[in-house]
């Protein structure tokens, strides 16, 4: 079926069609249109769940961890300084092996304060353990809103679906809605392999030691150490998980696309601008007007972000021989997040390109195509092997 609503309905969809049973959430812009979506679904009767009105972040992620702990499948959705005040408990969520699956609905963080897009919410919150997804338009939302309580769930590591405020959150597209015979079949009941029952009383995440150490039954049990190693086993380990997801998802609904990185017009292209979100999507004007001049690049979206597909990022850019990453976020100190991910991941590379970094949109700033088509072109124009060692950041739209 088709509709035509805006990212946040398509979103709430999501969560509709995946039968959360508990959503905890606090309004914030521009985010509220989702929570107030379900919880007119709510009041309607047309979803099943509990809608737990609270007084923070940091309370709607407690009580999203407390329903996820006893076996309830649970959601939650924030932007900004309110995806920040959850800090503590996000943590907590990835620490606890909890499968909560959250909507990240981009904006810049204060102060000062802004109620634009960037992703410097979600980028800081990069290494909490939580697998982060950026999407590109609406049909990706709802389709990954769903796959996400999937990924969640098989991996037993929380899940942020990260969309543009505005651009993605507040805008109307098409988009096929799945079916939810179909949506039953992909995403079974969750059952948990634990959860609380006050039949069974039980302690959880207590105290830790440094070391291992002998339990009640003279087994050794892990320390605090072995539980980080093994998050971050099975983390690693959830790039393969996404993508077994994707395939299932492909057969189901009819609709595949690729788990790790977008890719558009690259078979040829020897330069190449690699962005998070749905400057990607802008990035393909850039593209077909730089080509239609005689220029050979293409450009590429990120959509896994967190666990990086450091070998899928290496692969599709092996060919070219510059790479210019323009982002929204900023690591202070240093450079854009994703310019140092993608250094990294082709670090190994025998050939490796040139990569160029850009910032810009930052709290909201406007992106010009033609601003972007002109940045490009002062990438084409540099020689290769022309990089010297810490090269500066390019600032986009920068006016003082």
């Amino acid at each position: 079926m088709h509709r035509i609503e805006s990212g946040n309905t398509a979103a709430a969809m999501g969560v509709r069609l995946s039968r959360a049973q508990v959503i905890a959430a606090y309004p914030i812009t521009p985010q509220t249109p989702l929570t107030e979506k379900l919880a007119e679904y709510i009041e309607a009767g047309d979803m099943q769940a509990e809608y737990i009105p609270v007084e923070s972040e940091h309370s709607a992620m407690a009580v999203c961890i407390a329903a996820a702990s006893a076996g309830a499948r649970a959601f939650t959705a924030t932007s900004a300084n309110g995806l920040l005040y959850m800090h503590e408990q996000i943590h907590w969520a990835a620490g606890a092996r909890l499968p909560v699956v959250m909507c990240v609905v981009n904006r810049g963080v204060g102060a000062p304060w802004t109620v634009w897009n960037d992703h410097q919410d979600s980028m800081s919150q990069r290494d909490t353990g939580w697998i982060q997804i950026y999407v590109n338009d609406h049909q990706q939302i709802i389709d990954t809103v769903i796959k996400a309580f999937c990924l969640a769930e098989e991996t037993s590591i929380p899940v942020m679906v990260c969309y543009d405020g505005y651009l993605l959150s507040h805008t109307y597209m098409p988009f096929d809605m799945p079916d939810q015979d179909k949506a039953d079949r992909f995403l079974k009941p969750f059952e948990p392999e634990y959860a609380l029952d006050p039949k069974m009383p039980a302690n959880l995440n207590t105290v830790t030691l440094p070391e291992t150490r002998m339990n009640i039954h003279g087994i050794e049990s892990p320390g605090y150490m072995e539980f980080r190693a093994r998050l971050q086993e099975d983390f690693m380990g959830a790039i393969d998980s996404v993508a077994r997801i994707e395939t299932q998802f492909s057969r189901i609904f009819g609709r595949f696309c690729d788990p790790y990185v977008e890719k558009y017009r690259m078979e040829d292209a020897d330069t190449v601008a690699v962005s998070i979100g749905s400057l990607s999507y802008q990035f393909r004007d850039v593209v077909d007007a730089l080509r239609a001049g005689g220029s050979k690049v293409g450009c590429m979206g990120v959509r896994l972000y967190r666990p990086f597909p450091s070998r899928a990022v290496a692969e599709a850019l092996g060919a070219a021989r510059k790479v210019a990453v323009f982002e929204k976020a900023l690591s202070y100190g240093y450079q854009g997040p994703l310019h140092t991910d993608i250094l990294g991941a082709l670090y190994a590379s025998k050939d490796r390109p040139a990569v160029y970094g850009h910032i810009l949109g930052l709290g909201g700033r406007k992106i010009r195509t033609p601003d972007l088509v002109d940045a490009m072109k002062k990438v084409l124009a540099k020689p290769v092997g022309s990089q010297v060692r810490d090269e500066p950041m390019e600032w986009i739209g920068l006016k003082l």
